[in-house]
């Protein structure tokens, strides 16, 4: 039987070690191509890139996939990878493994989140993961069986389509995580300031400090399945319509 292929992109830049992680793990499954950023894209949300051009190159790195770093965000690397390098259509885009959280309100931030919606819009199965840990050096091993799981779950029961899975994982050792929770989207925000400063020529510039202000305690939470030491699965989906607000705008509006 034909092996699964897999896209696998991410917004750490194509060597992170998150994503060569997510690599190792996905080559055990399916056939494996890498179409990631060439520089770090954390933040970008689903940006794309309209007023510059785009390059790429193939690149060698250890394992059996095929690697390509391209100029530009993650959800160029979707659109790219469809339209120039993959050989037909891919059974699955994984994004990640992401540095960092992705949970609550950073999903419409995340890079890494916005590859995977992207996949979503093109009628993909798609995945986004994110490890709780912001380090460089982040223990990436004890996700690894939990990720194959829900990549086998998601290839075996395909998600209905327009529908994405936000997985995050919280920075435990796997003995110590206590299984998977599906959830939804804690009610949460960043409480954000801008740190003004003055550089040696006397101009003001500005730092971006906050914090993260959880208002959700819900045991249906994201936030609060991660607090309690097990992986969140949020499924996300791109249309953002209000459909509970239609008919009382209609009125409104007449």
């Amino acid at each position: 039987m034909q092996k699964p292929l897999i896209l696998v992109t991410n917004d750490d830049g194509i060597t992170a070690p998150g994503v060569r992680n997510l690599v190792e793990f996905m080559s055990e499954i399916g056939e494996v191509i890498v179409v990631a950023p060439d520089s770090p894209q954390s933040g970008k949300g689903h940006a794309i890139t309209i007023n510059s051009t785009l390059t790429f190159e193939e690149i060698s790195l250890e394992g059996p996939q095929k690697d390509y770093s391209l100029s530009g965000t993650p959800v160029d690397c979707v659109k790219f990878a469809l339209d120039k390098i993959l050989p037909r259509r891919p059974d699955l885009v994984v994004s990640g493994i992401n540095h960092g959280a992705n949970s609550s309100i950073n999903v419409i931030y995340s890079g890494t989140m916005s590859a995977a919606v992207e996949a979503g819009v093109e009628g993909l199965q798609a995945i986004g993961f994110s490890l709780l840990d912001f380090s460089w050096d982040a223990d990436f091993s004890q996700a690894k069986s939990y990720i194959q799981k829900i990549v086998r779950n998601v290839l075996e029961n395909p998600l209905p389509k327009g529908i994405v899975l936000n997985v995050n994982i919280p920075k435990l050792g796997e003995d110590e995580i206590k299984g998977i929770k599906v959830c939804r989207q804690a009610n949460a925000k960043w409480e954000e300031n801008f740190d003004e400063r003055v550089n040696p020529h006397g101009k003001k510039y500005y730092w971006l400090t906050g914090y993260f202000n959880n208002m959700d305690d819900g045991d249906d939470a994201d936030e609060t399945a991660l607090a309690d030491g097990y992986i969140s699965i949020v499924p996300v989906k791109f249309d953002l319509t209000a459909y509970e607000y239609l008919q009382d705008l209609k009125v409104i509006m007449e």
